[in-house]
């Protein structure tokens, strides 16, 4: 039970961390080390059924029924993350971005097969909802301007929480990099880090609106369309590689209200490039072990999630033929 606790928040701790880098997602995090679809289908159950359980069954029925066990370490590692862990790695994006763009960039790309395993044949039909993930990658971020078009602070930060929140459990889609797409990235990590309260309860609520919503539509859709799903999932993944690549020049940009930079479009680069049209070193050598780095860790991760998955089959069974 602590092993499983620990598990857990170290997997939510990922999470956290991934979701504060802009062009990482959390969902990436979590379809991995093999609690996606668990922490959906999770998420889902908070509702109005919720009180009914809680009326017949009290807090225990409500514990089972809400799978608190699962979710009570997951969202401690997420939050104690966010407020710690995040830091870290935001600095280590702004010391050495080469190194971390390429350590992600390995782990997301990495991912990509992850999900491809994880379906169950191949038709040729499947291309239409991979293109769907893919399009949508790369128009989201160019729609996030938008939202500062509904004028009421009160609203916008809401929307945002609502929209982020929604990405981040989506593999490949980053919440933070859509924040920044909205010019509310500086915001919301500063509400954050000053413990602004007023921002992040309006941030939270709508937090609360977007997982009661989306959880749903992703739930619905992996049980009834679980390999189309899984494809538009992988469309995202791919989609989201790009924003990850290293070596790249911003070509066009804005500056949101709040003095973020929102970068609009970028021309990729190969190393050689790199390094001539900056002046500094590509760090091609260390970029590249970080690569692999990253990718061996969603190898060990997956295989981990995938021998776990077979133990609670293997003791479920055995559950079942003592009854």
């Amino acid at each position: 039970m602590k092993h499983r606790f620990l598990e857990l928040f170290l997997k939510g701790a990922g999470m956290g961390a991934a979701d504060a880098i802009p062009g990482v997602s959390g969902g990436t995090i979590a379809f991995i080390t093999g609690i996606y679809e668990e922490l959906i289908n999770t998420i889902k159950q908070f509702g109005p059924d919720a009180l009914v359980v809680w009326r017949r069954g009290g807090m225990a029925g409500l514990y089972q029924y809400l799978n608190l066990a699962f979710l009570i370490p997951l969202l401690s590692g997420v939050a104690l993350s966010l407020f710690s862990v995040a830091h870290l790695a935001l600095w280590l994006m702004e010391k050495y971005p080469l190194l971390l763009e390429g350590f992600f960039f390995g782990l997301v790309a990495a991912s990509a097969l992850v999900v491809v395993n994880a379906g169950r044949g191949w038709k040729v039909w499947y291309l239409i909802p991979l293109l769907v993930g893919l399009l949508l990658a790369k128009a989201l971020p160019g729609m996030m301007p938008l939202v500062l078009m509904l004028g009421n602070e009160v609203l916008v930060i809401m929307v945002a929480g609502a929209i982020a929140i929604s990405a981040m459990l989506l593999p490949g889609v980053s919440g933070s990099f859509l924040l920044l797409a909205m010019g509310l990235y500086g915001t919301i990590m500063g509400a954050i880090r000053s413990l602004d309260i007023g921002i992040i309860i309006l941030f939270g609520m709508g937090c609360i609106v977007g997982l009661a919503l989306f959880s749903r539509l992703l739930s619905w859709l992996l049980r009834r369309h679980h390999d189309s799903t899984l494809q538009l999932l992988l469309g995202f993944i791919i989609g989201s590689l790009p924003v990850l690549w290293p070596w790249r020049e911003l070509l066009r940009y804005q500056i949101g209200p709040d003095g973020q930079m929102i970068p609009l479009a970028y021309r990729y680069l190969l190393p050689s490039d790199y390094a001539v049209l900056t002046g500094a070193s590509a760090q091609v050598a260390g970029v590249v072990a970080l690569m692999a780095a990253g990718a061996l860790l969603v190898v060990l991760l997956n295989r981990r999630a995938v021998l776990y998955a077979d133990h609670r089959l293997t003791d479920d069974a055995r559950g079942v033929e003592k009854e």
